[in-house]
């Protein structure tokens, strides 16, 4: 094994006893073994460690940039690299870290798309034509029950288990990004769809997820995908929306009822506040065409 190849390995083994997210360990392994290839040319071997400066790393960048990917991809795989070097220069298999003094690209300014509040629950009560009904509509009500209801992002819902839900209090333990706890209510229907969900699913050996797929096992994040795409199809018409569309929804929902940022950054789990203050941004724009359509000095 190549110097560059073990030091990619131990770095991916320090993440996995951290107990990062399953969804963060692909992304780094696939950003890594990407920038990996770029410096192994066919017939050549891995450069050492010691021979990356801030030039060659900048030299990958631009190939990045070459190939005209997405400012968030480029970001992604430059906070891969950059974590990776980051560890090299605590474990000292390198004097200086070059890849600290790479800038990540500016982000376009671009606002989620959220559907009103009358969208959002057509879609989650589920209205579908008749001669669709879909095989487990129990489970998929919940699901969206969930999304929307608490905001949740699709990777914590689907690893959601059973013993997490406080059914007396409505109160739901979700495992957020870097395996952080968080308690989140959830509301009256939630916890109907829930009855009514636990007794179409019944008991299964040693299965402790909450949402199961076809084969009685934990429902994945693609399959949670797939569902939501599926209502949002038939039910409203928009095959765009899919589950980050409902936490928007839900974040900018509460935001234009009056619940103030820090609980709504809370209730998402965001380390940031800045993160969380993208919502604002949505309801002024709403705020802008009610006035618009609305105010007689509108449009004088």
């Amino acid at each position: 094994m190549s110097e560059l190849a073990e030091a990619i390995a131990g770095f991916m083994a320090e993440l996995s006893r951290r107990n990062d997210s399953p969804h963060t360990l692909r992304n780094y392994e696939a950003d890594l073994r990407e920038f990996s290839a770029y410096f192994t040319p066919p017939e050549t071997e891995p450069p050492a460690l010691a021979s990356f400066d801030l030039l060659s790393l900048r030299e990958w960048l631009a190939h990045l940039y070459d190939r005209e990917q997405k400012p968030a991809t480029i970001r992604r795989k430059l906070a891969s690299v950059r974590a990776f070097f980051r560890y090299l220069s605590r474990e000292h298999r390198v004097e200086t870290d070059p890849a600290r003094l790479l800038r990540l690209p500016k982000m376009p300014k671009t606002l989620p798309h959220v559907p009103n509040a009358e969208v959002t629950n057509a879609l989650v009560d589920g209205g579908l034509p008749k001669g669709m009904e879909p095989p487990y509509p129990k489970r998929d009500r919940l699901l969206l029950e969930i999304l929307y209801g608490c905001g949740l992002r699709v990777s914590e819902a689907v690893g959601l288990n059973l013993e997490d839900f406080d059914r007396t209090e409505r109160w739901v333990r979700v495992r957020g990004k870097g395996r952080k706890e968080r308690q989140v209510p959830y509301g009256a229907k939630a916890a109907e769809a829930l009855d009514q969900y636990l007794e179409d699913r019944g008991p299964v050996a040693d299965e402790r997820a909450l949402f199961l797929n076809r084969l009685r096992g934990r429902l994945t994040d693609r399959g949670a995908r797939n569902i939501v795409k599926f209502y949002a199809t038939y039910v409203v018409g928009d095959s765009s929306i899919h589950p980050h569309t409902l936490r928007h929804a839900f974040a900018t929902h509460l935001l234009s009822d009056g619940a103030d940022l820090r609980s709504i950054q809370e209730l998402l789990g965001h380390a940031r506040l800045s993160t969380t203050q993208k919502y604002t941004q949505v309801s002024l724009q709403d705020l802008m065409r009610v006035y618009d359509s609305a105010h007689p000095k509108a449009k004088s």
